[in-house]
């Protein structure tokens, strides 16, 4: 109740001095309850009182103008590695509103965790980052990409790696069911390394096993690993992603909210888009990527295999519902970067073949062969997407990555997929309220992943804070122009640090490595 006392008597204690004092804003506190109005001082990091400070000083005093000030977002659904290292500073999250990130989804993380945060403390970060232990990364490290079941040792083996991970800081274990070599596992197996991170009280996050015609079988699964292991699950970017099933989210919010109604913590997360995005090997037959590159060039060099790949990928996309392969966009090719921004169809075209579906599954087998590519794929529906966005439990994610401006061409998600929220959700739609997107974005996952002291504008918590006009927040990314910077957040504060100051970023490195701690 301390905090209470504080905001009670903030008005009547002696003057104080701060470091930074926001004056008149519209206060949002992530809770999901009405907004108030209220001066806000932050010192050393930390939010210090929230009331009426009109007699106190700071070194630094900013006036709301009738702004709104809340939480900064926690993206809980990220994939950064690889990239954080380039660009630390996390500019397209910063400007998105985005203070804190949780990497290591979909099964795929680092592994020597101690050393990668040493790294990244030495860099310098721009904003705040947790991390889950991946299945996939894990696995990999025990049995390469072999399509079999783990052995007892194995399994006791990938426990040691996922029991490791979570004393050095790990928030949870994740999975990602549909990629290799995840895919080669049982429940059993899931159930058995979850366990190793539900020791520390982990949450188990899961890119589900399948999000079409297999969903209530993926989402019982999901839920049954939480159950059997005693964790809090997060179901991963939840969506339709079966052009014959739109509509099915009807039946599968239902059935998450039938586990919830039984006593398993179980909560979903969205990116605010109807493109998916993911790699290239998915249009694949899983078995056809096993035990290596070595294994799969071989795969494609034998007559015979190659036919029942190509057969089997046409029965992949009929199942889908798509007709061709227009859906899928390359993003980045680096073999040949003129492929990027078009879809198979097109480059099958370019390459003077027919358009038939038989020719686009031999140029995906080409870019296979040059090493893969990064692919959207617009497989969903906006009625799917905006019925999941309506549910309580649905949280806002990217399942973006940090970018290098102008390399490629990502989902425009890791550039605004809070802004697009803000602005076309909540502003011109009306799908949800102004202090319900906010919850979503801050307390939601703060709950889910046991950050403690931030997702909420509470004194005593990290100043991580949002200074902005909700009516000119406005995502600018575009599937043809990805690389434009979200405007309207005024300011950022990363730990009490203003990262952006009038939509602009600064060069400061307050973010930290957030370390799980039981």
């Amino acid at each position: 109740m301390k905090w209470f006392l504080i905001f009670l008597l903030a008005g009547s204690l002696p003057a104080a001095h701060f470091d930074i004092l926001i004056r008149d804003a519209r206060v949002i506190d992530g809770s999901g309850n009405p907004w108030f109005r209220a001066d806000v001082a932050i010192q050393s990091g930390r939010v210090a009182a929230i009331g009426n400070l009109k007699g106190d000083t700071a070194n630094r005093i900013i006036p709301a103008r009738g702004r709104v000030l809340t939480p900064g977002f926690i993206d809980v659904h990220t994939h950064v590695e690889g990239a954080v290292e380039l660009v630390p500073r996390g500019d397209n999250y910063l400007l998105d509103g985005v203070t804190s990130i949780v990497t290591g989804n979909c099964g795929g993380s680092r592994v020597n965790l101690a050393a990668w945060f040493s790294q990244l403390e030495e860099k310098g970060l721009g904003l705040n980052l947790a991390t889950l232990i991946g299945h996939n990364s894990v696995r990999r490290e025990v049995m390469g990409t072999a399509n079999r079941p783990a052995t007892p040792d194995e399994i006791q083996q990938m426990r040691e790696f996922i029991d490791r991970a979570m004393r050095e800081g790990a928030v949870g274990f994740s999975t990602g069911l549909i990629y290799i070599p995840g895919t080669y596992s049982n429940t059993e197996e899931v159930v058995a390394l979850a366990r190793a991170a539900a020791r520390h009280d982990g949450v188990y996050a899961s890119h589900m096993r399948d999000e079409g015609e297999k969903i209530t079988e993926a989402i019982t699964e999901a839920v049954q690993v939480g159950r059997e292991a005693g964790m809090r699950v997060q179901i991963s970017h939840f969506k339709i992603d079966n052009r014959k099933l739109w509509g099915a989210s009807v039946q599968s919010i239902a059935l998450v909210e039938q586990f919830r109604r039984d006593g398993v913590d179980v909560v979903v997360d969205q990116y605010p888009y109807d493109h998916s995005s993911t790699n290239l090997g998915i249009t694949l037959p899983s078995w056809a990527l096993a035990d290596g590159e070595e294994a799969v060039a071989e795969r494609l060099a034998s007559a015979g295999t190659r036919a029942r790949i190509q057969r089997e990928m046409a029965d992949l996309l009929r199942i889908k519902g798509q007709p061709d392969y227009s859906y899928a966009t390359v993003a980045t090719f680096k073999p040949d970067p003129s492929f990027e921004g078009k879809t198979i169809s097109e480059i099958n075209r370019a390459k003077g073949r027919a358009a038939t579906v038989e020719n686009e599954i031999e140029t995906i087998l080409e870019i296979i062969q040059q090493g893969g590519a990064s692919m959207v794929y617009h497989s969903m529906s906006m009625d799917d997407v905006e019925r999941i966005m309506r549910y309580p439990n649905t949280g806002v994610a990217s399942d973006g990555g940090i970018r290098e401006f102008g390399v490629g061409m990502p989902h425009p998600r890791s550039y605004g997929a809070n802004a697009r929220v803000l602005a076309e959700f909540v502003r011109n739609r009306k799908v949800l309220t102004l202090e319900d997107a906010i919850r979503r974005m801050t307390s939601l996952p703060a709950r889910t992943f046991g950050f403690q002291d931030r997702g909420l504008l509470r004194p005593g918590f990290a100043a991580d804070l949002l200074l902005f006009d909700p009516a000119r927040v406005q995502d600018k990314a575009t599937y043809q122009q990805p690389h434009q910077y979200t405007e309207g957040f005024d300011f950022v504060f990363v730990n009490g640090i203003p990262m952006v100051e009038e939509g602009q970023l600064t060069g400061a490195r307050p973010g930290q490595v957030i370390r799980h701690k039981p």
